[in-house]
C-alpha cells in the first residue's frame, strides 16, 4: 500500500511539473531579430570608429584609413588630451603640442550643467504645480502660450538674449552663461504638469483641512511624491546642458568660462600643418561623453518609464 501511495505521489509530482515548450522561431521573428541586430551594429559603429581613431597615431591614420583595428596602437591621444604628454611627444604622434586645460573645461561644463539643471527643474516644478493644481483665470490660455514656445527655434532667441546679457555686463561670466536656462523651459513645464495632473487630490485636500498652505503642500507633499519625474527631468536637462554649444560659444569665450564643447572646437583649430589631430579630437570627445553615457545607462529604465507615464496623461 505504501509503495502504491509513493508511486501515485511521484506520478502527480511529475504531472504537476511545468512542461517547457520549445517554440520554433518563425521566419518573421528571424527577419525581425536580424533587422534589430543590423540597426544596433549601425548605431554603435560610429562609437567604435571613434575609439579606433583615438587609439591610433594621427600620423599613421592616413596610411591605412580603412583598417578596422587601431593603426599603430597607442594611448598617446588620451595622454595629450589629459595634459600628460610633453609637447615633443604630442608632436611626434601628430598633435599640435599646445597645452590643453582639459580639467578646467571639464569643471566649467560641470558648473554650467549642474547649476542650470537645478534651477530649471526647481522653477519648472513651481510653474507646473501652478498650471496643474491651482485654479486661476486664464490658466489654460497661458499654458497654451507656453506650449507654442516649443515651436520657436532656439536660434531665434539667441541674439536678443546675447544683447541682454551684454547690456547687463555678464559676458564671460557664469551668471550670463546660466541665466537663459536657469528658470524654466516649455518642455520641462509640460513634462511635470502631466505628472502632477495624475496625483491624487485627496491628500492635498486633507492637507488643506489641516491648515497647510500651497507652499507647504508643494514642498512636503508634491515634491516627495514626484521624485521619479524630477530625477528624470534632471537627467534629461543635464544631458542637454552638457551638450550645449551655441550659447556658451557666444557668451563664454574666456578660459575661465569656456565649457568642454567649445573647448573641443578650439582643440580642433589647434592642429599642426600636416592635418587635424583626429586621434586627439576623438579621444577628447570620448572622455567628454563618458559622464553622459554612465548617467544614461544608470537611469535609462527610469527615464523611459517616466516619459511614457507622463505622456499618457
Amino acid at each position: 500500500m505504501a509503495t502504491t501511495t509513493a508511486s501515485l505521489n511521484s506520478t502527480a509530482a511529475v504531472s504537476a511539473a511545468p512542461v517547457k515548450s520549445h517554440r520554433r522561431m518563425g521566419g518573421g521573428r528571424i527577419v525581425a531579430w536580424t533587422a534589430l541586430i543590423i540597426i544596433i551594429l549601425v548605431t554603435l559603429f560610429p562609437f567604435y570608429w571613434m575609439l579606433r581613431t583615438a587609439l591610433s597615431t594621427t600620423n599613421a591614420l592616413f596610411s591605412d584609413p580603412a583598417k578596422l583595428l587601431p593603426v599603430e596602437f597607442t594611448w598617446g591621444a588620451f595622454a595629450r588630451v589629459l595634459g600628460l604628454a610633453t609637447p615633443a611627444e604630442a608632436r611626434a604622434e601628430g598633435g599640435s603640442g599646445a597645452s590643453v586645460q582639459f580639467f578646467l573645461y571639464l569643471r566649467n561644463s560641470a558648473i554650467f550643467s549642474i547649476v542650470a539643471t537645478a534651477g530649471q527643474v526647481f522653477c519648472s516644478a513651481l510653474a507646473a504645480y501652478a498650471f496643474a493644481r491651482l485654479k486661476w483665470p486664464g490658466r489654460n490660455i497661458v499654458f497654451f502660450l507656453f506650449l507654442t514656445a516649443l515651436m520657436v527655434p532656439p536660434i531665434y532667441t539667441a541674439l536678443p538674449n546675447f544683447i541682454l546679457i551684454k547690456n547687463l555686463g555678464l559676458l564671460n561670466t557664469f551668471p550670463g552663461l546660466i541665466a537663459p536656462y536657469f528658470f524654466m523651459t516649455p518642455f520641462a513645464i509640460f513634462f511635470l504638469r502631466q505628472f502632477f495632473l495624475g496625483l491624487s487630490q485627496e491628500i492635498e485636500e486633507a492637507a488643506k483641512l489641516d491648515g497647510a498652505g500651497h507652499w507647504r503642500i508643494f514642498f512636503q507633499i508634491i515634491l516627495p511624491m514626484s521624485s521619479a519625474p524630477l530625477v528624470t527631468l534632471g537627467i534629461l536637462t543635464f544631458i542637454n546642458m552638457w551638450n550645449e554649444y551655441l550659447w556658451p560659444l557666444l557668451v563664454g569665450t574666456g578660459e575661465n568660462t569656456r565649457v568642454l564643447t567649445v573647448a573641443l572646437g578650439v582643440f580642433r583649430t589647434q592642429s599642426p600643418q600636416s592635418g587635424p589631430d583626429w586621434a586627439g579630437l576623438m579621444a577628447a570627445v570620448l572622455i567628454a561623453a563618458l559622464p553622459l553615457l554612465i548617467l544614461f545607462f544608470a537611469f535609462a529604465k527610469r527615464i523611459v518609464n517616466s516619459i511614457g507615464f507622463s505622456g499618457m496623461k
